[in-house]
């Protein structure tokens, strides 16, 4: 338990001293992961993981 609450306060310091720029990079980076393991797993096709990666970059192309 305790492990895990050192860990957790760990990654709360490094996530508060990142840019938003790098957070929404990160959080790009986990939601691309998250599309990736769902076709992986056969929870959705190529196609719905391609527009959804799609509209996830467009998204972050208007938050700029």
């Amino acid at each position: 338990m305790w492990d895990y609450l050192f860990a957790n306060a760990s990654q709360n310091s490094v996530w508060a001293s990142m840019s938003r720029e790098e957070k929404n990079r990160q959080l790009f980076n986990k939601q691309k992961a998250m599309l990736d393991l769902f076709m992986e797993k056969g929870a959705i096709s190529r196609r719905q993981r391609d527009e959804s990666l799609a509209d996830l970059i467009e998204k972050m192309i208007q938050r700029g």
